[in-house]
């Protein structure tokens, strides 16, 4: 005996439950569809430059998803090479008394080598480069070439092989140490210790012909690829190049991001410039965020409660400064802070922002006039004065107000770019982060190395996403109150 299906009427229709069902999941996919594709279509551009900030190469095309900075393989010799080099798996480099062990692999093709000749010997260097490729790079540097030295380089292993065409070769296998002697001076100054190298660069060069299979950490840089010839029809890279040989875990998956700390530096003082910028920042949007929270609450208050003579054409005033774009003020603006002799300072900044926007006073006044003003009348009863009604009534049931106000306020003075750049021009030591990325693609950017500009942009977007995240139910909660009045 079979049970009837449980129906209802749906315009008219008669339809099972079963199907109603389907239809709310088939909603629910097209919903999470549209959600999915709008989040890629956002999230996607800020996820690939997360990707390519860990890159040594960020501007490969095409651009790989899977590359050698993200291999688990590169990962656990990374982290053996640091070990062996100073005992720190995770920040590597080399000290002196320690040796580390390198080994690589090449295929010779039949016909490269002459009949009864023995492979060559690969040639194995440390090259002076100084690091980084833009002019914030300065300062007194270790170079690992001055300390460290090759030794014990042979060829340990000879078979047969397979190349991917299917055509047989010869597979050759090379070893060596890169050593850092015990008894090693210090090149600048005999009378003292020689010091911990942070980062050793190494080149190898393979004869005519070879091609490169693998090394115990993957090349950072493949170079002067050799093009194919109906000679020789295999395009390989004469050249592999590290830019660490020693980077331990942390340097090797992350080494942009220890380079906007490590290698941008005041030419004045010397200290890092990337964490100064930082701290700037933050100095900044503290300052502009509390000024404007207290102002712009008190001002939105004032005119949602408060009669005053003037008070409309006030409103009418706020509502047209909202329309008058900042650069209108620029060269008034300029010349008043110039004047004032509040170029290259915070207070400057502060001031043009501007100390109190019209929009957040329309913001809080749209929002406190959503209270009912039966509070305010209790606490009149009760011998509150306007003053006290504002700060012990009316402020702590605006918390969803402020924590909104406070994630657009904070958003806007972290990303703010125009003023800031106009007001603070020297030295380094007084930028925003904003303006100091801004200097990275000025020095770096020309040179290619978008690696660290990247790094940079990513750590910069962190504090705005956290904050979001700290404050995202306040935000929530004014879009839903606000909607209108009780």
């Amino acid at each position: 005996m079979t049970t009837p299906a449980v129906t209802t009427r749906v315009n008219g229709v008669e339809v099972s439950h079963a199907w109603i069902a389907r239809r709310r999941w088939s909603y629910a996919a097209l919903l999470y569809t549209i959600l999915v594709f709008f989040a890629i279509m956002f999230m996607g551009p800020l996820l690939m430059a997360a990707l390519s900030s860990l890159k040594a190469d960020p501007l490969e095309y095409p651009p790989r998803l899977a590359f050698e900075e993200v291999a688990p393989r590169n990962w656990a010799a990374a982290w053996s090479l640091g070990a062996q080099g100073s005992g720190n798996p995770w920040n590597g480099g080399l000290v002196a008394g320690r040796s580390v062990s390198y080994s690589a692999s090449y295929l010779i093709p039949d016909g490269v080598l002459a009949s009864g000749a023995n492979p060559e010997i690969l040639a194995v260097n440390i090259p002076r480069l100084r690091p980084g490729a833009g002019a914030l790079a300065l300062g007194n540097f270790v170079y690992a070439a001055d300390y460290a030295k090759i030794e014990d380089l042979k060829l340990v292993k000879t078979e047969a092989a397979r190349l991917k065409d299917g055509k047989s070769a010869q597979r050759v296998v090379y070893e060596w140490k890169v050593v850092y002697p015990q008894d090693a001076k210090n090149a600048d100054d005999p009378s003292k210790p020689a010091p911990r190298i942070d980062r050793t660069p190494m080149t190898l060069e393979a004869p005519r012909g070879y091609l490169f299979e693998s090394s115990t950490l993957s090349p950072s840089r493949l170079e002067n690829v050799q093009a194919a010839t109906t000679e020789f029809p295999y395009s390989y890279p004469k050249i592999q190049s590290f830019i660490n040989a020693v980077p331990g875990f942390a340097n090797y998956a992350f080494r942009n991001y220890f380079r906007i700390f490590d290698e941008a530096r005041s030419q004045t003082t010397g200290q890092a410039l990337f964490m100064r910028w930082i701290l700037n920042t933050f100095l900044l949007v503290i300052v502009v965020t509390i000024s404007t929270l207290i102002f712009a609450s008190m001002a939105g208050y004032a005119m949602a409660r408060l009669e005053f003579f003037g008070k409309a054409a006030l409103f009418l005033l706020v509502l047209f400064v909202m329309t008058v774009p900042n650069q209108v003020l620029f060269i008034s603006n300029y010349l008043v802070l110039r004047d004032l002799g509040l170029l290259n300072s915070f207070i400057g900044v502060w001031l043009v922002l501007p100390f109190i926007g019209a929009g957040q006073v329309f913001f809080m006044k749209q929002f406190f006039e959503t209270l009912p003003k039966e509070l305010e009348e209790a606490a009149k009863i009760d011998g509150a004065t306007p003053f006290q009604t504002f700060w012990k009534v009316i402020l702590p049931l605006a918390t969803p107000a402020l924590g909104a106000l406070t994630i657009l306020t904070a958003q806007g003075t972290w990303n703010q770019y125009f003023w800031a750049l106009i007001v603070l021009t020297s030295p380094q030591d007084n930028f925003t982060l904003p303006i100091g990325l801004n200097s990275f693609n000025r020095l770096y950017g020309p040179a290619g190395d978008y690696g660290l500009i990247l790094a940079g942009a990513i750590v910069s977007a962190i504090p705005v996403i956290i904050l979001f995240s700290v404050f995202q139910r306040y935000f929530v909660a004014s879009a839903a109150t606000s909607g209108g009045k009780e």
